[in-house]
């Protein structure tokens, strides 16, 4: 009798119908050259304004895809650029609106207490088609708000190549 149950459930379950096909998850991720693209132009842009900066680009996942370091740029933008990245990523915002939710005092202060999360602006994630597809973090300028400037011309240097 055993041996029929076991039969009849394996009967009822669809060979590599709808049920397989919800087993997994669709998404678009940057490709690694179009993430490179975006680290160099952004570097780019800072280098014209005068800055030396390192530049991350990660996947949707936080996973790091490219970084880009400028001759003269500390060496402390490669760990700042990538938590940056990783960051914007994670919590799906940039990291400078990050830094005001999650100022001393507030309900999310307690997310800088995190091993890896950098709530200091210049980390903003890369949308497409209203999905994140990753994220790019700079580290060197300036200040904050000067690194979310150089990430946002990152982004809207391969824009053209997403689709925009």
């Amino acid at each position: 009798m055993t041996r029929n149950l076991v039969f009849a459930a394996a009967l009822a379950l669809p060979a590599g119908g709808a049920a397989a096909q919800d087993a997994f998850v669709d998404y678009k991720a940057l490709k690694p050259e179009l993430a490179l693209a975006a680290a160099v132009a952004a570097m780019e842009y800072c280098r014209a304004e005068g800055y030396q900066v390192g530049v991350a680009v990660t996947d949707r996942f936080g996973v790091m895809q490219a970084f880009v370091r400028d001759r003269f740029a500390g060496a402390h933008v490669e760990e700042t650029a990538r938590r940056k990245a990783w960051t914007a990523a994670s919590f799906r915002t940039s990291t400078l609106e990050l830094a005001e939710l999650t100022a001393p005092g507030t309900m999310f202060s307690g997310i800088r207490d995190l091993n890896e999360a950098l709530a200091l602006g210049g980390g903003v994630t890369i949308e497409h088609a209203g999905s994140i597809v990753g994220a790019i973090g700079v580290s060197g300028a300036p200040g904050p708000d000067l690194d979310n400037d150089c990430a946002r011309q990152g982004i809207a240097a391969i824009e053209e190549e997403m689709g925009f």
